[in-house]
């Protein structure tokens, strides 16, 4: 019998939706920003980035939440100069 997989606590995975959203919102603006400079292949997209165009497609194109993405992605938006409203206290922006 294989061993089961820990449940997460509520707190937690309140904290990891929160996450995949900022997440989905940083790649939709990064993605944005790099559209709107013509920045389009792999390779430029991984030199915007500052890493192996691999990763950053990965980074930008990932759909499962992973641990550090939300730091990842914070780290590109600044390096790029993209600003990110947060959003309002009932889930819609501002």
């Amino acid at each position: 019998m294989p061993p089961t997989k820990p449940k997460i606590t509520p707190k937690e995975g309140g904290r990891r939706a929160t996450d995949r959203l900022k997440s989905l919102r940083l790649g939709m603006a990064i993605g944005r920003e790099l559209d709107d400079r013509g920045i389009t292949t792999p390779a430029a997209i991984g030199d915007a980035l500052g890493m192996p165009p691999e990763a950053a497609i990965a980074l930008l194109g990932r759909k499962l939440w992973r641990e550090g993405d939300v730091a990842l992605l914070e780290a590109t938006a600044a390096r790029l100069g993209v600003w990110i409203p947060e959003p309002a206290s009932d889930g819609w922006p501002s």
